[in-house]
């Protein structure tokens, strides 16, 4: 399967933006799916995750409040809703994809693919 994350942009301080993450290849419905995020001169961090029905989500306590995960599978399409930015979120976002359909992984060596990443600057 591949990943194709998209929606990132240059954004200021309290705004908003969508990203999206389209799957190709096969259907990502049997799949859980995951966004991280890597800023510059730090290690890829996980932001939130949602099982393969969208019945369970799980954030990062940076995002909690203020981001949304949610996917379409008719469309084959996993979101991210990013609201109340900060320059703390400025990173090149990822998604990822998990053959267990049930876990909310929250470390990268838990995903099975990954997207090519979208960059998110946020200026203050």
């Amino acid at each position: 399967v591949q990943l194709q994350a998209c929606g990132g942009g240059f954004v200021q301080a309290g705004g908003s933006l969508r990203l999206s993450c389209a799957a190709s290849g096969r259907s990502i419905s049997s799949y859980s799916m995951g966004w991280f995020r890597q800023g510059p001169g730090k290690e890829r961090e996980f932001v939130a995750a949602v099982t393969w029905s969208g019945g369970s989500t799980s954030y990062a306590n940076s995002v909690e409040a203020r981001f949304t995960v949610s996917r379409d599978n008719s469309k084959n399409t996993v979101y991210l809703q990013m609201n109340s930015l900060t320059p703390e979120d400025t990173a090149i976002y990822y998604c990822a994809g998990n053959h267990n359909p049930w876990m909310n992984a929250t470390t990268p060596a838990q995903y099975d693919y990954w997207g090519q990443g979208t960059q998110v600057t946020v200026s203050s």
